[in-house]
């Protein structure tokens, strides 16, 4: 009988938390500066200089582990953890080993058809700066060093070795993202490297008591990617061991075009890298008034948010998960239901045109820029008979793409639809006189027949006109004969 393997995969999630500034310095966190523009000679490592705590960053790192039910360290200090390489301008990095800020919490996810919920242990948050970025250059034949990302504040969220499929540890991450970005800690975009994921992963006979060797796989900037190299990553481990050759404890990046991992260097322990407490840095200590202050801030969070909904609003529960599933696309929901007082059209308007320009787009919902007031504006000016539904649909993807005032677009435009009927009447009566077959087969049953002259007036009012009085006038005349 072949044997039964199961994986055991712990993950290292890197968060760059949302501050305007560095973690010890001044200078600017934003994206997409000139190379080495947002520097200092503190987070460029130059002798002398001093770093000084981000209060800010302590703030979210607390709020993080509050929201994944961790035990909060109101007394933790920092460490150096030194290795030497480019883009780590001091040879050393200042992170937390000994007394982390966050420890022994957990999220709990839901996984399958029948959303079975399991927790995932976290066994530390802890606060440390980014290194900068080398730029490799093939055409040169260089490597050059940009430090404008040296600095930035991270948390670390190191999990248990609890997860035992890529299902699982897609819903741990999407968990996680979700729970950050509703804290406003995070974008958390991968494809931008705002969030990262390293998985430690390891295969062992099922009911095994000791876990295998591990590796642990970089470079995965996706959820699709990690669940590649996940599945490759077991693979091949099962294979070396049922060849009997031993599995390497090293670290691996993953190719994600070539669906294959490479070994990089072999995994190191935390006595590689000479830990010693910070000495530039005083303890961090955390006040029972300060936390209290943390605790009170936290949001309402996803799942708080659902059971709301289903109690408020009148929309399916399906329409619920997708848009709580964004805080800001949960945020227009309510701001704009707010101002019209319709919460199913908006939920329409959401689930549907901005779904689908977002999907066509290739956009995410926190990319998401227009106004609430724009959107109730629209859903009144259909209620009102303004405009119909398929200009509603054109001024839509305006407001979407400029966030047009769309009172201001309609009028200007000439969107307004033609609810005069005697010049309907008109309209109507010219398709009617023009279409003598369509006439024919309505009358003789062909009930389908009259959506084509419909169709053939509104052509005739570019779009225009009001169906409902289209349809009641184009019905007498129809039905007079």
């Amino acid at each position: 009988m072949a044997k039964q393997y199961e994986t055991v995969i712990g993950l290292e999630v890197h968060v760059e938390l949302a501050t305007k500034t560095k973690i010890f310095c001044s200078c600017s966190t934003q994206f997409g500066g000139a190379p080495n523009t947002h520097t200092c000679p503190v987070c460029t490592g130059m002798p002398g200089s001093l770093p000084v705590l981000n209060r800010q960053v302590v703030e979210y790192a607390v709020a993080v582990g509050l929201a994944a039910n961790c035990q909060i360290n109101q007394y933790c200090k920092f460490d150096r953890k030194n290795y030497f390489y480019p883009d780590n301008p001091q040879n050393y990095q200042i992170s937390q080993l000994y007394l982390p800020i966050c420890h022994n919490g957990y999220v709990e996810i839901e996984t399958g058809p029948d959303k079975k919920k399991k927790k995932i242990g976290i066994h530390e948050i802890h606060m440390e700066e980014d290194a900068g970025k080398l730029i490799h250059d093939e055409w040169e034949d260089c490597s050059l060093v940009d430090y404008n990302r040296s600095g930035v504040p991270l948390i670390e969220i190191v999990s248990e070795p609890d997860m035992r499929s890529a299902e699982e540890v897609i819903a741990y991450l999407e968990k996680l993202r979700l729970l950050i970005q509703y804290l406003g800690a995070s974008d958390c975009k991968l494809q931008e490297g705002s969030m990262r994921a390293d998985v430690n992963l390891s295969v062992r006979e099922v009911n095994a008591n000791e876990y295998g060797t591990r590796t642990e796989m970089k470079n995965l900037n996706s959820f699709k990617a990690i669940t590649r190299a996940i599945e490759a990553e077991t693979k091949r481990q099962i294979e070396r061991i049922e060849e009997g050759k031993a599995v390497v404890q090293e670290t691996r990046r993953w190719d994600d075009n070539k669906e294959y991992s490479y070994a990089m260097r072999s995994k190191e322990d935390a006595q590689d890298y000479r830990y010693f407490p910070e000495p530039d840095l005083v303890p961090v200590q955390i006040s029972d008034e300060w936390l209290r202050a943390i605790r009170d801030a936290q949001p309402e969070f996803r799942t708080q948010k659902q059971e709301r909904y289903k109690k408020e609003y009148d929309i399916p529960e399906y329409d619920i998960d997708i848009i709580t599933s964004s805080k800001h696309m949960a945020d227009l929901f309510e701001e704009t239901t707010a101002l019209c007082r319709q919460p199913k059209k908006v939920s329409n308007w959401l689930m549907g045109e901005t779904m689908r320009l977002l999907k066509e787009k290739g956009m995410d919902p926190e990319d998401i820029h227009f106004t609430p007031g724009h959107l109730a504006q629209l859903i009144q000016l259909v209620d009102e008979r303004t405009i119909n539904g398929t200009v509603a649909k054109e001024v839509f993807e305006q407001i979407f793409d400029r966030d047009v005032d769309p009172d201001v677009y309609v009028r200007e435009k000439g969107l307004g639809a033609v609810t005069d009927e005697d010049a309907l009447k008109k309209v109507i009566e010219a398709v009617v006189r023009e279409n003598p077959k369509s006439v024919e087969d309505y009358r003789g049953g062909k009930k389908k027949a009259m959506g084509y002259l419909v169709g053939q007036t509104m052509k005739e009012l570019k779009g225009k006109g009001d169906p409902g009085i289209v349809n009641r006038i184009l019905g007498e005349l129809l039905n007079r004969e």
